[in-house]
């Protein structure tokens, strides 16, 4: 936990360096909108927007997995309780 902190502090310190060093006004022309906003802003956004759409395109494959591995695990408790009444049932 102790380094996790750690990582995300370093980070942190990080972004607001960039931030600090890119303050440069830069114009962005997209299809029909214009944007105007420091470089570490813009570089922000995209980010933030690629990660948003990343998360967007993976949901049903994460979904998917996850109801796969509850079914699974009901699957394994039933088995699990019919073997052990198959054990009791033996003796």
């Amino acid at each position: 936990m102790l380094l996790f902190v750690i990582v995300i502090l370093v980070v942190a310190i990080l972004a607001v360096i960039f931030a600090l060093q890119n303050v440069n006004i830069i114009f962005v022309n997209f299809l029909i909108w214009k944007l105007e906003g420091s470089l570490s802003l813009i570089l922000l956004l995209t980010f933030v927007l690629g990660f948003i759409v990343g998360l967007l395109v993976l949901s049903p494959k994460l979904l998917k997995r996850k109801s796969d591995i509850v079914g699974r695990k009901e699957d394994s408790k039933g088995m699990q309780e019919k073997t052990e009444v198959n054990n009791l049932t033996d003796r």
